[in-house]
């Protein structure tokens, strides 16, 4: 359970903002994604592999 506690003469605005941030970080919707449909083990090991060549290709032309 995330728990926010707003302080004094803080707008519910920067509250709300906490709370989005400390939801992201939880990674609740991410896991209720991946939920939604099953995925086989091979789909998500290939998966795995092309996000990490995407990230090394970005990483490499940062570099160059």
């Amino acid at each position: 359970m995330i728990i926010i506690n707003v302080k004094d003469g803080e707008s519910l605005d920067k509250a709300l903002k906490r709370f989005k941030k400390k939801f992201e970080k939880t990674g609740v919707l991410r896991e209720l994604r991946s939920r939604q449909a099953f995925e086989k083990k091979s789909v998500a090991r290939r998966n795995v592999v092309k996000h990490a060549i995407y990230k090394q290709g970005m990483n490499q032309e940062t570099t160059v």
